[in-house]
């Protein structure tokens, strides 16, 4: 390992960059915190400090990165694309939220779990002299800026809550991060330098791109960039920055063999936590705090198999199973509700799972739960059948939403027609089942959100893809309009798809029961697994 490139150098412009980076925290660690720094202290501090090992190996992405780059290469020739980490973000007082990295900053360095707050990507535009044919990443360089370890040979070790090893245990280093991306990377004082060099409207000149939703401060340091030197404009350079969200999103639509891997991680892990809720479903019933004992006994697998839940897990019994996101779990859990649970393990790749179940708390279903259960599983079946190599988003939609529509009238439901309900001037049907049924799913739970309308909803489905599908029937329990038996239910049912050249394939349904059944099955085998733990 070079040494002197992986320790933080002791310059002004290093520490003005460090006080910027955690000024905020100091500011609110100063009541409880009274670090030492006499001389005898900072002297003492230098000694007895043995070599930390390193093993550091190329992350397996970075085999997929080198590809990705250059396809965001070719929609930006000759800009100079700033991709920020972002930081943590405060929760309260001294305390902040456990980091994520930027969703398209983990996409483009195949950097997950929480490396490297601060970090920034920069693609430097290859020299327009140059032969970017002969660049792997294509027309541009990717350049990492990192803080280098504040190991022991640094008073930042002891001083800086952020970056101080002592307060937050071994970083990789420079060196390190390079062999993990297979980036060059520089310290991150040399940023701004790099972000203002030869900007400008002249011939030679380079304009400025960047995810200005990762990092206010990056934002800011690249919009003053910008300002001074020819670009005044802010909604251009807005649309500027959109446009690189907007691309970066897309690509994510289409998935490599690493991220479909990922995807079956996540889906098994989640599997283990619906494995984990059935255990402590029994212990739960009547409990006061019946729905919260069920998220916790999810999230704890999340955090154990990988880097933490991919949203917020959706604990709903009874009453509260209608609400479409119910994240309070704050109510308990009845042997006659149907208890809907959304939730998904994100592994540490960032690539999470989107899965939902409806279970009878009793453990078998009633004839009228049965059959509103299976109404949308053959819903969801109509969008998997809908969902082929060159039909769109919209396909599986209109497929789910006609059998939920003809359930309903089956019923007598619906006070209209099936084709009249269907009918964008009707609609009726969807009074049961508002929301969409089908989105993208990868990095984000809601993944490409930022893609155009014509890219997502209204675009051909190709290989590669990964996707929900996911119809409900939603029975508040203060709607009149049904019968009474019908009011405080909701059923959701949600699995996870992988388009290929053939076809659809399940990623989760044949992992995670979903036939009734099946589910019954499940509940018997989880119970008894529960019980035969406490004997």
């Amino acid at each position: 390992m070079d040494n002197a490139k992986n320790q933080a150098v002791e310059t002004p412009a290093r520490h003005a960059e460090i006080k910027h980076q955690e000024s905020d925290i100091s500011d609110r660690v100063n009541n409880r915190s009274l670090r030492p720094d006499s001389p005898a202290f900072r002297e003492f501090m230098k000694q007895g400090w043995g070599e930390e090992a390193s093993d550091t190996q190329p992350l397996e992405s970075s085999r997929f990165t080198p590809a990705r780059l250059k396809a965001l290469s070719s929609h930006f020739p000759g800009d100079r694309l700033v991709i920020p980490a972002g930081v943590a973000k405060v929760r309260n007082n001294d305390c902040d939220y456990p980091y994520r990295p930027d969703t398209t900053f983990a996409y483009y360095t195949g950097l997950g779990q929480d490396y490297e707050a601060g970090a920034v990507l920069v693609l430097e535009p290859n020299d327009a002299d140059g032969d970017s044919s002969s660049s792997a990443t294509g027309g541009h360089t990717p350049v990492l800026y990192l803080h280098p370890r504040a190991d022991h040979t640094t008073r930042d070790y002891y001083r800086s809550a952020v970056y101080g090893e002592y307060w937050v245990g071994p970083r990789p280093g420079l060196d390190e991060f390079s062999t993990m991306t297979g980036f060059e990377t520089r310290d991150i004082s040399q940023l701004s330098d790099a972000i203002a060099k030869n900007v400008g409207t002249g011939e030679g000149s380079v304009r400025l791109r960047v995810v200005k939703e990762a990092d206010p401060a990056i934002t800011t340091m690249v919009e003053t960039v910008r300002e001074q030197n020819g670009f005044p404009d802010p909604g251009a350079n807005d649309s500027d920055d959109d446009l690189l969200h907007e691309v970066a999103a897309t690509a994510r639509m289409v998935k490599d063999s690493y991220e479909v891997n990922e995807m079956r991680k996540a889906i098994t892990a989640t599997k283990h936590g619906f494995d984990r809720i059935l255990s402590t479903l029994p212990s739960a019933v009547g409990s006061e705090h019946g729905e919260r004992m069920l998220e916790g006994a999810f999230n704890s697998v999340a955090r154990e198999e990988g880097n933490d839940v991919g949203y917020g897990t959706i604990v709903a019994s009874g009453a509260h199973a209608p609400t479409l996101h119910w994240m309070r779990n704050t109510g308990s859990v009845q042997k006659q509700d149907m208890l809907l649970i959304d939730a998904g393990v994100e592994v540490n790749s960032l690539y999470t799972a989107d899965i939902t179940r409806t279970f009878p708390v009793s453990g078998k279903f009633s004839p009228l739960q049965r059959r509103l259960y299976e109404a949308v599983l053959k819903s969801q079946q109509a969008g998997f059948e809908a969902a082929q190599p060159g039909h769109t988003y919209s396909d599986i939609h209109h497929a789910c939403m006609r059998s939920i529509a003809e359930s309903l009238h089956e019923w007598g439901l619906l006070p209209v027609p099936v084709e009249e309900s269907l009918r964008p001037e009707g609609q009726q049907h969807r009074r049961w089942l508002a929301c969409g049924v089908a989105h993208h799913l990868g990095i984000d739970v809601h993944d490409c959100a930022e893609a155009r309308y014509e890219s997502y909803q209204d675009a051909k489905i190709t290989p590669g893809m990964i996707f929900t599908i996911e119809p409900g029937l939603y029975f508040r329990d203060n709607d009149l309009l049904i019968p009474e038996e019908y009011r405080g239910i909701g059923i959701r049912i949600e699995d996870d798809v992988l388009m290929t050249e053939n076809g659809p394939e399940w990623l989760s349904r044949t992992l995670i029961p979903s036939d009734p059944d099946g589910v019954e099955e499940w509940m018997a085998e989880r119970a008894a697994t529960a019980l035969n733990a406490k004997d």
